[in-house]
């Protein structure tokens, strides 16, 4: 006989925060959300290999995770998951091109030789947009530096037909550069002493290294938070697939990923178990590697024992995800992130390691991140909330009168992606289990991010917790009745404005 719970499972709209007490310490300068993201043995001391800032990471989908959106999220303090439902070859150059942003230190990618002509100079400015170009003697980002030439050194069309690069350039003897390793505080201090809108970074032999600008300094400056690897680079992650994983990831390893996830819209299953155990034999046990989603306590343990890093939670809760309707397979939220995370602090009882856990889809609002994180949930994946932003890689139209952007599932006709909903037969989609769609337009990232987490860290505040560990052991929640839910927004008034609502 089937097993029946006695219990419906519930939303995250269904709950509500009763505030504890909040002393005078706890106000928000003094908020961390700083959360861990992949496995590490707690009862012996260790800490995780890879935390972020704030908890939040971006989906592995077509129409949210690029390298644009990865660079914009990593300098917030998460991470973005570029999407996996591209070539490898795709995939891999958006994660090369987020690690070499380098926060600062950016790998030059306008570059010339000396005896090339100022028409090539003219092209290439055409061609990517930046007014400053390298002259190394082969031409390439890491040759040997002979000087730097930008626009403002001659004047389109009042210069001989071709005039050569070395003719009008700023030649080495007279740049002022910084030496490998030199740090991004003292390469701007460098800047601004001699008074120079970029500093070339050389090595010991006079190749290029990279280059600083000074825009750039001012952007490192505005985001505190941004999170950054040994070396001074971005964080980014990448999606993947139980079918071409082998192929996949030694290409994303090599363009410099740090975090993989194997995105499946059902993650209990032997294709994870061996992808997980394929990826660690082959590649190794420090190569980080997220599997999901799941939405209860077998499904959670089923994954910790065979080695994921961290487990995502969520089936059908997302709002381009039609799987409830097309399969009848799901489970509220909330009910599914409470249940994993007892497992997964049953897990660490047992192992002393502790896997973080991800709550996947079904947030609709803002104060539902507080609600994941307070039952348990070490960060958030979201779709719909990073689609909206100028920095998602989907098209903005005007809709009705009003802007949007264009947001599409993994598992509709659009996307086509059918490795994520993959039960080992036969390639391709049997059905439809996304939605295409379109979100109101809402701006810039940095902005809407700053506004998000502030609520969260405020919330926390009520709640007498400055850390996310703290606010899983403080928060007391309560369900919530529809006439509840019905109080809890604006009512019995006309709303003049409703910009606040989010």
């Amino acid at each position: 006989m089937a097993y029946f719970y006695d219990e419906p499972s519930h939303t995250f709209g269904e709950y509500l925060l009763i505030p504890g007490y909040t002393s005078a310490d706890c106000i928000p300068e003094n908020v961390s959300l700083r959360t861990p993201v992949t496995r590490y043995n707690k009862k012996a001391g260790e800490k995780s290999d890879l935390y972020m800032n704030i908890p939040m990471v971006s989906a592995v989908m077509q129409s949210v995770s690029d390298d644009r959106l990865a660079i914009a999220l990593a300098k917030e303090g998460g991470i973005s998951f570029i999407f996996g439902s591209q070539t490898i070859e795709n995939q891999a150059a958006m994660v090369a091109r987020v690690k070499a942003y380098k926060a600062g230190f950016v790998t030059s990618d306008s570059n010339i030789r000396p005896n090339q002509t100022l028409e090539e100079v003219i092209e290439l400015i055409k061609k990517t947009g930046h007014s400053t170009i390298a002259v190394t003697d082969d031409g390439s980002a890491h040759g040997k530096l002979e000087g730097i030439i930008t626009e403002r050194d001659f004047r389109a069309g009042k210069v001989p037909a071709g005039a050569k690069v070395s003719d009008y350039m700023t030649p080495f003897k007279d740049l002022v550069t910084g030496q490998d390793g030199i740090s991004l505080d003292a390469a701007n201090d460098l800047i601004w002493a001699r008074k120079v809108n970029q500093l070339p970074v050389i090595d010991q032999e006079g190749h290029l290294v990279s280059l600083v600008f000074r825009k750039d300094f001012d952007s490192h400056e505005n985001h505190p938070l941004e999170l950054l690897d040994k070396d001074h680079r971005y964080i980014v992650g990448a999606g993947i697939n139980t079918r071409d994983y082998m192929e996949r990831v030694p290409a994303l390893l090599k363009a410099g990923v740090d975090v993989l996830c194997l995105d499946s819209s059902e993650g209990y299953s032997e294709w994870q178990a061996r992808a997980l155990h394929d990826i660690h034999e082959k590649f190794g046990k420090n190569v980080k590697v997220g599997a999901g989603n799941v939405v209860d306590r077998e499904g959670f343990m089923f994954l910790a024992e065979n080695g994921a890093d961290f487990v995502k939670i969520g089936i059908g809760g997302g709002s381009i995800c039609i799987t409830r309707e097309q399969k009848g397979i799901g489970r509220g939220q909330a009910t599914a992130t409470i249940e994993v995370a007892k497992a997964r602090d049953e897990y660490y009882q047992k192992t002393g390691i502790y896997v973080p856990i991800c709550s996947d889809g079904g947030i609709a609002r803002d104060y539902h991140i507080t609600l994941a994180l307070a039952m348990g949930a070490d960060f958030v994946m979201q779709g719909r909330y990073f689609a909206r932003f100028d920095e998602s890689p989907s098209n903005k139209l005007i809709v009705n009168g009003n802007y949007v952007k264009e947001y599409w599932g993994e598992g509709s006709n659009r996307a086509r992606n059918w490795q994520r909903y993959d039960l080992g037969g036969k390639k391709g989609m049997a059905f439809e289990e996304g939605v295409d769609s379109y979100v109101p337009y809402a701006g810039h990232l940095h902005d809407n991010v700053q506004i998000t987490m502030s609520k969260v860290i405020h919330t926390m505040c009520n709640c007498g917790a400055l850390s996310i560990a703290e606010l899983q052991q403080k928060a007391k929640l309560t369900l919530v009745s529809a006439v509840t839910i019905q109080e809890s927004s604006a009512h019995d008034v006309q709303v003049r404005n409703t910009s606040m609502q989010s």
